[in-house]
């Protein structure tokens, strides 16, 4: 099994749910990488993966779904300086404890996860995706999963029992049904529950607009008017699809195998809890991680 992080998801959740009044000897706040640093820490103790990488998101600056649709996640305040600075702090630790990271500005991390799972599903592993990102289901094949990092786990077969459609199907229901999160529109009027009705009728995106005119045979409320509503929208929400994809063709760092965990370095990683004003249960604990490799 090969475990791809989509590392921004707990920075967030840490930056959030951990009070940043958590300071380092020089006063800036250190509550994301904290938090970060405990589920990372945890996570190799207790699962002791072989394989593992973590994926970082950039600015979305130069990100060519912005190119596609400038409103692009323009619904996002920016991200403040006291959390940029503890993105960097992230990363570093992710790989003094033996993780490979990467990141590219042109791509999200999503992208860069599903390139990953196509290199591990090339080296014959299933993949199992730390997120709670619903984008990131249309990746799972047979075997493979995606969990938060808690207790909650989604496996491919799951999906159609949450969704309505399979894990091969949302990209077509994210771009059917937009998504709010990520600013991308959909179809007007079309929520998730009719998105879901029609590409259990229909498959694909591409097999429902070509028989709009059977779109009143869905059983959906307002099937009958549906599909003239539907008609107008071909364009965007084929854009919404270019959105809503996640590509598999990200370069990736220049590693010998960017899959493979490598041991902790312990030496960096006490300097870096040096600066952020660590104690030792982290260090206790990269240590057992280390003892354990």
């Amino acid at each position: 099994m090969t475990y791809l992080i989509d590392a921004s998801i707990f920075i967030f959740r840490a930056w959030f749910s951990v009070p940043d009044t958590m300071t380092c000897p020089n006063d800036y706040p250190v509550n994301a990488v904290y938090g970060y640093t405990r589920f990372l820490s945890d996570f190799l103790e207790s699962v002791q993966p072989d394989s593992v990488v973590a994926a970082f998101d950039e600015s979305l600056d130069e990100s060519f779904r912005c190119e596609i649709y400038p409103a692009y996640k323009a619904n996002r305040d920016p991200a403040p300086e006291e959390l940029k600075r503890q993105f960097a702090q992230c990363r570093a630790v992710t790989r003094s404890l033996g993780v490979n990271e990467c990141s590219n500005s042109r791509f999200e991390a999503d992208d860069l996860i599903g390139t990953l799972a196509g290199r591990a599903r090339e080296a014959g592993r299933c993949v199992s995706i730390l997120s709670r990102d619903k984008d990131l289901l249309q990746l799972l094949q047979v075997g493979d999963m995606m969990w938060d990092g808690s207790d909650k786990q989604i496996g491919h077969d799951d999906v159609p029992d949450i969704f309505g459609v399979r894990a091969d199907q949302m990209v077509d229901y994210l771009a059917l049904a937009g998504d709010s999160v990520d600013n991308i529109p959909g179809a007007p009027g079309v929520g998730a529950k009719t998105a879901s009705a029609l590409l259990q009728h229909f498959d694909s995106l591409d097999e429902l607009y070509e028989n709009l005119d059977s779109v009143e045979n869905v059983n959906v409320r307002g099937a009958a008017k549906l599909g003239a509503k539907l008609e107008p929208y071909h364009d965007q929400v084929r854009m919404c699809r270019e959105l809503t994809r996640i590509r598999f063709d990200v370069p990736l760092p220049d590693h010998d195998d960017i899959l493979a965990r490598q041991a902790p370095n312990l030496s960096a990683l006490n300097t870096l809890y040096d600066d952020v004003g660590f104690g030792q249960s982290l260090r206790r604990q990269a240590q057992r991680i280390a003892d354990s490799y």
